[in-house]
């Protein structure tokens, strides 16, 4: 099985070690080195949470939070958890600032539980993150994510209107550093990215889109629509004029839902997350004016 996940990394392997993983930056999954509708087996405690909307049967659990990560949906397999913009996804090289992992671990291990990687999102984009707890549950999800079969959905702020309301966006990347680089199909070393996206609302001199990607490669989102023209508001590293942007201080990214196959109960898990407040406050200063009544 492991081998399987090497074959299929390798293309992209880059970067970084952390408690045990091989991080790919490239792809944004993890794997082991030597270094819809909620159902779950009896076995399983499920665990919906306050703070994100899950179909089906409600569990015996309210909400809670780990420190600055609320757990959406948790049961013995799996944990998604709900991560603030600003806050890393996993630890980053050379600094002690916290992580959504290290939070997790750090709640995890008291109950003799691990937290192991599956994916990650920007350090700047909030929402959705998933976790597995045993190795053989992050194996089985890290060949779903490798498939690009679980459905992962954006909420972005994107800056004027875009044309087409509907539409799928194809690019190639190569990785410079810490940056996407655009290419050409015919780049050797070029990943090939690719999204759907529709508008969801026309705002003033931006527009509210609603994106599914279909490959994950890392700051895809901000990589596409800055290539088409239309930046995500905030986004500075691939849009530097986004420097003087004061209504969010950050990129207006929001990882709002996901749904994958239980790796046990092989049953769909659908977890929504509602987007935050700087994202509302954002929304509500670029709304259209309303025309007036008759």
């Amino acid at each position: 099985m492991l081998s399987l996940l090497r074959l299929m990394l390798r293309r992209n392997d880059s970067a970084g070690f952390w408690i045990g993983l091989r991080w790919d930056e490239h792809v944004g999954l993890a794997t082991r080195t030597e270094v819809g509708n909620i159902s779950t087996d009896h076995a399983m405690k499920k665990r919906p949470h306050k703070g994100g909307h899950r179909s089906g049967k409600q569990g015996r659990r309210q909400g809670r939070s780990s420190s600055a990560l609320n757990v959406l949906y948790e049961d013995d397999a799996v944990v998604v958890v709900n991560k603030p913009a600003g806050l890393p996804s996993v630890p980053v090289r050379g600094s002690d600032t916290p992580s959504a992992l290290s939070l997790l671990s750090a709640e995890l291990r008291r109950k003799r539980q691990r937290a192991l990687v599956v994916h990650r999102i920007d350090r700047f984009t909030s929402g959705i993150l998933l976790f597995a707890k045993t190795e053989s549950d992050r194996d089985a999800l890290i060949r779903q994510f490798l498939g690009h079969t679980p459905v992962r959905q954006y909420l972005a702020v994107v800056r004027g209107h875009l044309g087409i309301k509907e539409g799928t966006l194809v690019h190639y990347f190569r990785r410079e550093g810490m940056f996407q680089e655009l290419t050409t199909e015919r780049d050797s070393t070029a990943a090939r990215a690719e999204l759907k996206y529709s508008v969801e609302r026309p705002l003033r001199a931006a527009s509210l889109v609603r994106i599914t990607l279909v490959t994950g490669l890392q700051n895809q989102i901000r990589v596409q629509f800055s290539a088409i023209g239309h930046p995500v508001i905030g986004d500075r590293k691939y849009h530097p004029a986004e420097a003087s942007e004061r209504r969010i201080a950050r990129v207006a990214l929001h990882a709002g839902h996901l749904q994958f196959v239980h790796p046990r109960s092989r049953d769909n898990i659908s977890v929504e997350c509602e987007v935050p407040a700087d994202f509302q406050s954002l929304l509500q200063a670029l709304r259209l004016p309303t025309g007036p009544r008759r």
